[in-house]
């Protein structure tokens, strides 16, 4: 073999080294991206409920959220991740400091309830979820008037006709709530909202923020020796384990209304 056909032979191989090199590199370039396997519904679901059971912090809610969210995308259909979303946002807007989280969380809590409702609409939860989100975001708005007080009603209302018991009667709750709070141009009631906190008192009387409320409604008509009553109670009872962060907040209520039967 000639010098000149060996050197050849040379520069061949390298351009042939090369071709394949960058054939190689396209291919890896253009090949699809591995996806791991979905993360069972229920195993998410796990994981959500033990960050929000530490609700007490809230990034452990902002935790419970994330996940949540990261399953719904893998389970758009999935009625109790959509639920659980309108919950936890919830427990987020009604807590933070932040006025813009505090939007978004109720926000996203209505979008998710509604979600819920589309899914499984002769279920309690969303329509609960859903009903307090509104009340949230009414709540935080100087805009808020009698349509939003008439979706909140009416969604505690359905939550009635599904399960009256439903959270301890916590329904019964924040209708008693709405009528308490709402001026009366949009349907303020404080009687009404005793004779809704009473009914729901006798389904829950596990329910902290539920007496704290009808104490609130006794002290708001005077009838401050019940309103006493009802607070001596939540100072004295069991407090339902997983509620704790609950019944700190009811008992923080409590002392507020004690303060002005003085």
């Amino acid at each position: 073999m000639t010098a000149v056909n060996s050197r050849e032979i040379r520069i061949f191989v390298a351009i042939l080294a090369v071709s394949i090199a960058s054939v190689s590199c396209r291919k890896a370039a253009t090949a699809p991206l591995e996806v791991g396997p979905v993360r069972p519904a229920k195993e998410a679901i796990t994981q959500a409920d033990q960050f929000y059971a530490g609700r007490a912090d809230l990034v452990k809610v902002r935790q419970a959220v994330v996940a949540l969210r990261q399953a719904q995308a893998d389970h758009p259909s999935d009625y109790d991740i959509a639920w659980r979303l309108a919950k936890y946002n919830y427990y987020l807007g009604a807590h933070t400091p932040e006025p813009r989280e505090q939007e978004k969380a109720f926000r996203d809590g209505i979008e998710a309830g509604k979600q819920a409702i589309q899914l499984q609409d002769s279920k309690p939860d969303g329509h609960f979820w859903l009903g307090a989100n509104y009340g949230g975001a009414a709540q935080s708005s100087l805009l808020a008037g009698l349509s939003e007080v008439e979706e909140i009603k009416g969604e505690m209302e359905t939550v009635l006709k599904f399960d009256a018991g439903y959270e301890s009667g916590s329904a019964y709750m924040v209708l008693g709530q709405v009528y308490l709070e709402a001026p009366k141009l949009l349907g303020g009631d404080t009687q009404k909202a005793i004779d809704y906190l009473e009914k729901g008192a006798k389904l829950g009387p596990d329910n902290a923020l539920l007496k704290v409320t009808l104490a609130k409604a006794y002290a708001a008509e005077h009838r401050n020796a019940e309103a006493q009553k009802r607070i001596d109670a939540l100072m004295t009872m069991k407090v339902t384990p997983g509620y704790e962060p609950e019944y700190a907040e009811a008992v923080a209520e409590a002392k507020k209304v004690q303060e002005k039967l003085k």
